[in-house]
């Protein structure tokens, strides 16, 4: 007998299929994106209360299905004060919504869901200046910086005053 998979197995195996018709994942995510921002809503109205169910539970209560739940909290497990066991729960596995809001908000603005770091509902909790520097911080730590190129012309950064090809860069 086959071992059946998990929530999230089915979840990832559905929404992120290679297989499947390109309309049929965008309507999948069309769809999951609406559900996922009304969940961010409720929950952005009291985002000092930790949300606790089972995920069966919880995706009666906002309203959506068991694969809907599975992938929100895929997508905020990171966000959270104490991850859930996404990667073997099952429907009545007990979890928490409980989220660090800055790590909340910076997260949604590293996964560039601006429909989501948009919500109005951020404004009751953050004002405009910590979003601000919230995004800021979370934009910079993603940025790489490079190494400026030496050229073979160019003074040699060890110092030695001679040009980079006659120093550092032989050989190179």
């Amino acid at each position: 007998m086959a071992e059946e998979k998990t929530l999230l197995e089915q979840w990832r195996g559905m929404a992120y299929n290679e297989q499947t018709d390109k309309n049929v994942l965008q309507k999948l995510w069309i769809d999951y994106f609406q559900k996922e921002k009304e969940i961010y809503q409720q929950l952005l109205k009291n985002p000092d209360e930790e949300v606790r169910g089972t995920v069966k539970g919880l995706a009666e209560k906002y309203n959506v299905d068991i694969m809907t739940m599975t992938g929100f909290l895929d997508g905020i497990n990171e966000s959270l004060k104490t991850e859930n066991p996404i990667e073997e729960m099952d429907e009545d596995t007990e979890v928490s919504l409980g989220f660090d809001k800055e790590n909340l908000y910076k997260n949604m603005v590293a996964a560039e869901a601006d429909w989501l770091y948009n919500l109005e509902e951020w404004d009751t909790i953050f004002d405009a200046e910590t979003k601000k520097a919230l995004y800021k911080e979370q934009k910079s730590s993603t940025t790489v910086v490079k190494e400026a190129k030496v050229y073979p012309n160019d003074p040699c950064p060890c110092g030695s005053g001679k040009k980079y090809k006659k120093c550092c860069g032989k050989n190179k």
